[in-house]
């Protein structure tokens, strides 16, 4: 007599949660994509990434349920429940490490390397409609002091220049890391000073962040300040911290080239 082997079934909350994973990296892709080339608004992007995040956090409960169900009953799927997961805690780590940020460092999203004396941004027309129509509000030193602590990296930089040569170095180092120049003036005037406004983008969703320089000729040297707005958020992770001191480092790199 022949012997029939029957195999267990597969628990399909093991499928479903491979799945759902699978498509929860598939709507991430399309946020990131969509947002970086512009083919949405950041609010439009965000709110679809948002709901891949839900997906993914769903996946994982759908596994949890098969884990018991496995356990309980002896069916298969460990392996497409194991999928779901490992697929599903690579979407959520880059929210997790934003999340870990959120708690160590102050809710700032406005950095500037003066906080007492802040560059401030150029309200022509051309560089606001460059921000689109947005123009970032002067603060307080009472609500930049957080920052002391946290980026202490983020100092003004004096160059042994004088004013004409040190801006010249300036929009080197702007064009070398990618940022994009709306508005700039060499330093003179009445006020001596030269400024650039320039847009830079985050490395991933491609989010516009804002950008002011202010180039101060002194005696023998030049001082140069930089503010880096984010446009989006109350928190920006340190991502503008970050963008000043990569600043000031391709400006060292410009400056050992001469």
């Amino acid at each position: 007599m022949r012997r029939v082997i029957v195999d267990e079934p597969v628990s399909q909350a093991s499928v479903w949660s491979l799945r759902l994973s699978v498509f929860a990296l598939a709507v991430a892709a399309v946020a990131v994509a969509a947002t970086r080339f512009q083919i949405v608004d950041v609010p439009a992007g965000l709110a679809v990434f948002g709901s891949a995040i839900l997906l993914a956090c769903l996946a994982l409960l759908l596994a949890g349920a098969a884990a018991v169900v496995i356990w309980r009953t002896g069916r298969r799927g460990v392996a497409p429940a194991l999928g779901g997961v490992v697929l599903a805690l690579t979407l959520l780590a880059a929210p997790g490490y934003l999340a870990v940020q959120s708690l160590r460092l102050p809710v700032l999203n406005d950095i500037s390397t003066d906080i007492l004396d802040p560059p401030q941004f150029s309200l022509s027309r051309l560089a606001t409609e460059a921000r689109g129509g947005r123009n970032p509000r002067a603060r307080p030193a009472s609500e930049r002091q957080a920052q002391r602590a946290a980026y202490p990296g983020v100092q003004p930089i004096l160059l042994e220049l004088e004013g004409e040569e040190a801006f010249q170095l300036v929009l080197k180092a702007v064009q070398a890391l990618g940022w994009k120049i709306i508005e700039s003036s060499k330093p003179g005037g009445r006020a001596g000073l030269g400024h650039i406004d320039a847009v830079a983008r985050t490395l991933v969703m491609g989010f516009p962040d804002d950008i002011t320089i202010r180039i101060q000729p002194l005696a023998g040297q030049t001082k140069i300040d930089v503010r880096s707005v984010s446009r989006y958020g109350r928190n920006d992770f340190g991502v503008n911290a970050r963008r000043i001191e990569r600043f000031a480092e391709e400006l060292q790199t410009q400056l050992d080239a001469k």
